[in-house]
């Protein structure tokens, strides 16, 4: 592949890929939502360039296309599940008992959860513990357990503005909802000092993790089912709302949204490859070895989308928002040499 065309916006490669399959010569994709268009821009593009129809790439968030995934082997289950997390012992377990035993984890890239609200309201400067503060149903004030009362972000810190607590978080089939507990809900909890304040209430570790993350249900988290474009909608029809997204979709609306700082570190492709970024993760697809002697046009799909032209810091997931993998070619050895999870 020496020359690769990209004719199609991003919008209209994500809009491609609601159409249904009419046959099943077709590679078929499911899963997270934040993979969603680096997957359909590589679809697209791979059906431009290679001899071989367009794959069908669908949404339904982490857990819902890891479930489609471990249904079994043969044509009518799916090729690949695309994920913001990667994939859990449960979900193997799932999986070798239907007969998906042969695994490949394949990582494109990074990708980084952000925090923005309405380009035309406030500046926001987040830790975790605001995070945790604003949304988790028990917080400690005076040294007590009590339940959470803060109605507007200043209650929280008085450092941030005086906008009440309206956050629009993905609902818990996406991978970005777990990222989003462990590494900002959780980490508030340890930060703000309310971990060590639940275990010394008489709760164990295991209750107090759990207390840490359960959030709040008087309508100030409010979860999100769809995709990052629901979100937004949430945020124009509700200005004070405040969404998390994941990088990419951010960067592609920064006329409608404004991002939040976390830790004092702007998001950007330069501060989660650097690490500098504090929520950052890794995404990842899943592929069925099984499919790939079956399913026409599955192992040259997998090679295509990790392919330096398509993966690597120059190519189109870049462009879009996908922080390349410095390890790019230790993946493309393992997608070639069919390697699986063990």
């Amino acid at each position: 592949m020496s020359t690769v065309k990209f004719t199609v916006s991003a919008l209209a490669v994500i809009a491609a890929s609601a159409t249904a399959a009419a046959a099943r010569d077709q590679v078929q994709v499911s899963g997270s939502s934040t993979v969603l268009p680096y997957s359909t821009i590589v679809a697209e593009a791979f059906g431009e360039n290679m001899d071989f129809p367009v794959p069908v790439v669908e949404s339904g968030g982490t857990g819902g296309g890891l479930q489609k995934f471990c249904e079994g082997v043969g044509e009518n289950t799916i090729d690949i599940a695309n994920a913001s997390r990667p994939i859990r012992d449960a979900e193997r377990e799932t999986c070798t008992a239907n007969g998906v035993t042969d695994i490949m984890e394949v990582r494109i890239g990074y990708d980084g959860i952000v925090f923005a609200n309405a380009a035309s309201g406030p500046d926001f400067a987040y830790t975790p513990a605001d995070w945790f503060n604003a949304l988790s149903a028990k917080v400690v004030k005076d040294g007590q357990v009590v339940d959470n009362a803060a109605a507007n972000w200043s209650d929280v810190n008085p450092d941030l503005p005086e906008q009440e607590i309206l956050a629009f978080i993905p609902g818990t089939k996406h991978g970005t909802r777990e990222v989003f507990e462990e590494k900002v809900i959780m980490a508030g909890c340890e930060e703000s000092g309310a971990m060590e304040a639940f275990v010394a209430s008489g709760m164990d570790e295991d209750a107090a993790e759990e207390a840490c993350t359960t959030l709040r249900t008087d309508g100030k988290a409010v979860d999100i089912d769809g995709d990052y474009t629901e979100t937004l909608a949430r945020i124009e029809s509700s200005p004070n709302g405040i969404g998390v997204f994941g990088l990419s979709f951010y960067e592609n609306n920064t006329d409608k949204l404004k991002v939040g700082t976390m830790g004092g570190v702007t998001p950007s492709t330069e501060t989660i490859a650097s690490g500098e970024y504090p929520v950052s993760r890794p995404l990842f697809f899943y592929v069925k070895k099984a499919h790939l002697g079956e399913i026409q046009g599955l192992q040259e799909f997998v090679e295509f989308f990790v392919s330096d032209e398509i993966a690597g810091p120059d190519g189109p997931l870049a462009e879009y928002g996908l922080v390349s993998d410095p390890e790019l070619a230790a993946t493309q050895e393992a997608v070639a040499a069919g390697t699986t999870m063990q």
